[in-house]
C-alpha cells in the first residue's frame, strides 16, 4: 500500500517536478516582467524568463507523453498500476508548476526578498499548488481519479524532501547559485 502510494504520487507529479529544472537549464533571455518595478521592487526579477517558462512547460508536457509510453512496463515491474496522462493533464501540471513558481517570485519580491533568497514552505510547495490547481482545471476527471487524499498527502510530504535534495544537487553541480 505504501509503495503504491509513493509510486503513484511520484509518477503523477513528475511532469510538475521537471519544469523548473528544465527552466534553469534553458534559462536566460527576456524576463517576463520586462524589467518593470512595482513599489520600488522588480515585479518578478531576471530569473523568470519567457524562454525558461516555455522550455519548462514543454519539458514537463513531453515527459508526460514519455511516461504514458513507459507506464505499462514500469507498472508491471513495480506491480503498481501507474496513471497515464491525458495531454491536458500533462500540460496543466507542467504549466501550473511554472506559474506557481512565478507566483512565488512575485510574493518574494513583495515581501522584500531578493532573487535567490530563501522563503521556507513557499519555495518547496509553490509549484505543487500551481500544478495541482491547473491540472484540476485542465483535466478534472483525471485529477480526481489520480490525486486521491492519500496521494495528495504523500505529495505534500515527499515534495519538500525531493526539493531540498535536487536543489542541493544542482547547487553542487554549479547549476544554481544557492542550495534552496
Amino acid at each position: 500500500m505504501v509503495v503504491s502510494l509513493v509510486a503513484t504520487a511520484f509518477w503523477a507529479m513528475l511532469p510538475a517536478y521537471v519544469p523548473n529544472n528544465a527552466a534553469v537549464l534553458a534559462g536566460g533571455g527576456r524576463p517576463i516582467d520586462g524589467g518593470r518595478t512595482w513599489g520600488g521592487r522588480r515585479v518578478l526579477g531576471d530569473g523568470k524568463t519567457w524562454r525558461g517558462t516555455a522550455a519548462g512547460t514543454l519539458a514537463g508536457t513531453l515527459l508526460a507523453v514519455v511516461l504514458n509510453a513507459a507506464a505499462p512496463a514500469v507498472s508491471g515491474a513495480l506491480g503498481v498500476l501507474l496513471p497515464t496522462f491525458p495531454l491536458a493533464a500533462g500540460f496543466g501540471l507542467a504549466l501550473g508548476a511554472m506559474l506557481g513558481d512565478i507566483g512565488a517570485s512575485f510574493l518574494k519580491r513583495r515581501s522584500g526578498r531578493e532573487r535567490g533568497a530563501a522563503f521556507p514552505g513557499l519555495d518547496q510547495l509553490d509549484f505543487v499548488v500551481g500544478a495541482l490547481v491547473l491540472a484540476l482545471v485542465a483535466a478534472p476527471g483525471w485529477f480526481s481519479a489520480t490525486f486521491t487524499l492519500p496521494v495528495l498527502a504523500v505529495v505534500l510530504v515527499m515534495t519538500p524532501v525531493l526539493h531540498v535534495v535536487t536543489n542541493v544537487g544542482a547547487y553542487l553541480l554549479g547549476l544554481k547559485n544557492e542550495p534552496w
